[in-house]
């Protein structure tokens, strides 16, 4: 860490005053965006939270939730995201302290990039409002009662089995309660690695390990890594990894139009929204029967053994233990291989469907820096409430809420939405709600569309 800022002959700071490569110069030194922002690149990276300047050139590679996430705000004003992000953000500030290198000039605006300042002060307001009412704060008894629906279904599926046999229709009826509370435990781990139970973060840790590691065979981990980049970046190409779709797919209205200009035809994008049915490339990939059986699952232990994660392998571990422990005595190994990957593919219907309504229609585009709230909501929407749809969706029906507030516990989404539906009303930024089968046909609508607009790129530009 660097030592104090150097200073003028007259004792002022001196601007510009980098305090260092790893940070810590005493924060004693003043920067114009202007000159935070030539320090966005891998090596060389600042942020600026609460007008405070940071060098987290060295800390990026220590970050808890990955060197991706907090590296996609280098050059930035992170105040709104770290405020999302972290619900203890007193107990973060410790970490800061060491890379503080000053601060902006008093002559430089809060806001980077011409943001809405009034609409940033009035979300900024809305977030004290929902700390203040208590919305960040979980109910411990509707996460209990969920858990137990969860552990219930794996139960009553085996017990099936136990009772009346191994039956076609039988062996159905396990693999459709077990698909179910597959899904349902993906929702139920999406909570804890929000950290939006527990008001201590460890016990949301632990938790988040056994959902998805002993529930459903993943790694925390590699969740939070690539989860955290799709909320803080959402939409954002080569920031976001949901929309990373490696040529398989043209998203959007403008990555159609840079293929069709530059001659690119890895695939008859024309045609994609007939072939996702059966491909949905990476990440958006190997088709919704596949992207869980197939790519998620390499992709799942290659990272624990590329970064050694020890401890979520043997998380994971534990899941395929228990479920060969409990289906071998009926199927044998290759049948229970069969009702897991049949378990999978239908699992993976449900996923790729709930999340991709919420986003695959509404706007992608490179970077453009926008205010937290613009930037979610031009990203987001949401799909009508009712008891089915939030059971359904695990409350990601009100993905804009979700968004805004990532640690807030789902129950109290619908408490929130009418406050920030007031909040976009007042600075006329569209918020979105559609029916489920709406949400549903958009998916194939929208990627229609961007084909379209390929093929008239590729044709004739």
């Amino acid at each position: 860490m660097g030592g104090g800022g150097q200073q003028t002959e007259s004792g002022e700071p001196a601007k510009g005053d980098r305090g260092g490569p790893g940070g810590g110069g005493g924060g004693s030194a003043v920067y114009t965006w202007e000159e935070v922002q030539r320090h966005s690149h891998r090596g060389d990276q600042w942020l600026v939270i609460d007008r405070k300047v940071y060098n987290i050139t060295q800390w990026v590679k220590r970050h808890p939730g990955g060197i991706r996430v907090i590296s996609h705000f280098a050059g930035e004003d992170a105040t709104e995201a770290f405020s999302a992000f972290h619900p203890d953000p007193n107990f973060v500030r410790k970490f800061l302290k060491p890379l503080l290198i000053g601060a902006l000039a008093p002559t430089e605006p809060s806001q980077d990039q011409g943001k809405n300042a009034a609409l940033v002060q009035d979300f900024q307001a809305l977030r004290d409002h929902v700390e203040r009412e208590g919305l960040l704060r979980a109910r411990p008894l509707f996460f209990s009662l969920y858990l137990g629906h969860i552990l219930l279904l794996e139960a009553l599926a085996l017990g099936l089995l136990w009772v009346w046999g191994t039956s076609w229709s039988l062996t159905l009826l396990c693999s459709l309660m077990l698909a179910t509370s597959q899904s349902q435990a993906g929702w139920l781990q999406h909570d804890f690695g929000h950290l939006s139970v527990f008001k201590k973060s460890s016990w949301n840790h632990k938790l988040h390990k056994f959902v998805i590691g002993h529930l459903k065979g993943a790694s925390a981990n590699w969740w939070n890594h690539r989860h955290f980049q799709h909320h803080a970046k959402p939409n954002v190409f080569s920031k976001d990894p949901d929309i990373n779709s490696l040529h398989v797919f043209v998203l959007g209205d403008k990555q159609p139009v840079e293929y069709g200009i530059k001659k690119l035809k890895y695939m008859p994008y024309h045609h994609q929204h007939k072939y996702f049915f059966l491909i949905f490339s990476f990440c958006l990939s190997v088709g919704p029967p596949l992207i869980i059986p197939v790519f998620f699952n390499i992709q799942i232990f290659r990272t624990m053994f590329s970064q050694r994660d020890w401890v979520d392998l043997a998380w994971s571990m534990t899941f395929y233990l228990r479920f060969f422990c409990c289906y071998y005595p009926f199927f044998g190994f290759f049948g229970s291989v069969a009702l897991i990957s049949f378990v999978r593919f239908l699992e993976s219907h449900w996923f790729v469907w709930v999340t991709q309504m919420s986003h695959l229609p509404m706007e992608m585009d490179h970077e453009r820096r926008q205010d937290w709230l613009t930037m979610q909501l031009s990203a987001t929407c949401n799909i009508e409430q009712s008891p089915f749809n939030d059971w359904f969706s695990g409350h990601l029906n009100f993905q804009i809420e979700h968004h805004l507030f990532p640690t807030m516990p789902r129950h109290n989404y619908h408490l929130v939405a009418p406050l920030v539906r007031a909040l976009c009303e007042k600075h006329g930024v569209p918020y979105e709600v559609k029916t489920l089968q709406k949400g549903i046909t958009d998916v194939v609508r929208s990627l229609k569309k961007s084909g379209d607009l390929w093929l008239d790129a590729y044709l004739h530009k």
